[in-house]
């Protein structure tokens, strides 16, 4: 019996996959199909998938031609499957001509022509209108934003707006397709959403224009100073029918989410600590210093709140911050936090270097990031036993944004299929402590 194997996402399966698949089954006498896991999509950076596993699984099997089907999880399981499932024949469309060659170690190799003229692309573009988004605010932050808006479909950046005329302008430049708009209150006109990219301070107002003009809503960290403030925007985004999201784009980092995993399943007991630091020296650090909202715990509080709010689900007992001010702007902050029988410490640097890793202390061992730890792609488990450190890497694309672009759009438009987002309870109890903090509830000392 001659094997045969290929691999596809096949979302939306459409009459292309469907003729490719039925060129591979006539390639031998026994077809194997691989259909890709969320999560493996997801770690290539492939976020435009429409429907679920079970969902791709239950279209293969209803087309009668595939004789087994797998999962594909993780990259390099094409040569273990080869081997494991006796395999002569590995086969995929022509347009990964190439990229394949390697496996012709194992097996052959054949590139089968793709019906042309249909795609799951198309469809998904077909399926519903693409999100016009605005963009409010211009920064390197917004420029990896606007890049990775062009890796997920379903979104557009359409607008932008900056108080700075001079940095609007070179943002704009070479981006013929993106209206550049003369005021804040214009950003929102024939946008669906806006991601609001300002200091903190003025987050706020912002946030209520947007929801006031209809838009959906994206905004960088921390998104209240209040929790007054986080209560009466979301009443108006739930009356309106529409979403408000923090951007803490690490939430969304593949690595990121295993390691809560691993964590909850109990790989290193009963979390009881959890060290946790964050920094930046800009180039413009004498600019930056003019803003106080952009100081160290405005700047950094969310992110390195963040494995803090997911770990302990309760309210924060007691805290004590402090923090290395000049003329109000916060270079360096330090809190100590306590929980019922737990506890937890940060430090976060703008203008000041700290190392950025990440400790979370159990009862049987403790988990290891090295900075910097909010980029997360590698991590350790770590106890006792050195010998029995076990190592974890888990790929991203881009510099992370897009994966938090995905679940923003998946709050809108399917949010059950959303991943581990912040949810709002979490999010106005890291709000509690950087109203503390905004209100001067903290020990001031001279830098």
């Amino acid at each position: 019996m001659k094997k045969v194997i290929t691999y596809g996402t096949y979302d939306l399966l459409h009459h292309g996959h469907v003729a490719l698949l039925k060129r591979a089954k006539a390639l031998g006498d026994y077809l194997i199909v691989g259909v890709t896991a969320d999560g493996f999509d997801k770690e290539r950076g492939k976020l435009n998938v429409s429907q679920s596993l079970a969902e791709r699984i239950e279209n293969v099997r209803q087309t009668g031609i595939a004789d087994q089907i797998i999962v594909e999880e993780y990259e390099g399981q094409k040569i273990s499957d080869i081997e494991k499932y006796g395999v002569d024949i590995f086969t995929v469309g022509s347009d990964w001509v190439g990229k394949f060659d390697y496996l012709s170690e194992y097996c052959q190799v054949v590139y089968l022509p793709r019906t042309r003229g249909i795609s799951s692309t198309v469809l998904r573009a077909s399926a519903k209108p693409v999100l016009k988004l605005g963009i409010l605010g211009v920064d390197s932050v917004a420029e990896r934003f606007y890049t990775a808006c062009k890796a997920v479909s379903g979104i557009e950046a359409h607008a932008v707006f900056d108080a700075d005329p001079q940095r609007l302008n070179k943002f704009c430049r070479g981006k013929s397709t993106l209206e550049r708009r003369e005021s804040a209150e214009d950003i929102y006109e024939g946008c669906d959403a806006v991601f609001i990219n300002t200091p903190a301070n003025e987050h706020y107002e912002q946030i209520i224009a947007a929801i006031k003009a209809g838009c959906h809503v994206i905004c960088n960290p921390p998104i209240f100073l209040s929790v007054a403030q986080a209560e009466e925007c979301y009443r108006l985004a739930d009356e309106a029918g529409l979403e408000l999201f923090e951007g803490i784009k690490t939430l969304y980092f593949p690595a990121f989410e295993h390691m809560l995993l691993l964590i909850k399943s109990g790989l290193i007991g009963t979390v009881k600590d959890i060290d946790v630091s964050c920094s930046q020296i800009p180039e413009q650090m004498e600019q930056v210093s003019k803003n106080k909202y952009m100081g160290s715990l405005y700047d950094w509080g969310p992110i390195a709140l963040l494995p803090i709010i997911k770990m302990y689900e309760s309210q924060c007992e007691s805290s004590e911050l402090i923090s290395f001010q000049k003329e109000e702007f916060s270079y360096f902050t330090r809190g100590f936090l306590r929980y019922p029988n737990a506890t937890a410490s940060i430090r976060v640097g703008k203008g000041m270097k700290v190392e950025g890793e990440l400790v979370i202390t159990g009862t049987k061992g403790y988990l290891y990031v090295p900075a910097p730890w909010w980029l997360t792609e590698y991590f350790e488990i770590r106890s006792e036993d050195l010998r029995q450190v076990k190592k974890y890497y888990f790929n991203y694309e881009g510099d992370g944004f897009r994966y938090m672009i995905y679940n923003f759009l998946h709050s809108i438009h399917a949010p059950e299929r959303t991943s581990v987002q912040h949810t709002r309870q979490e999010i106005l109890r890291a709000t509690t402590l950087m109203e503390k903090f905004h209100k001067g509830d903290c020990k001031v000392l001279e830098l």
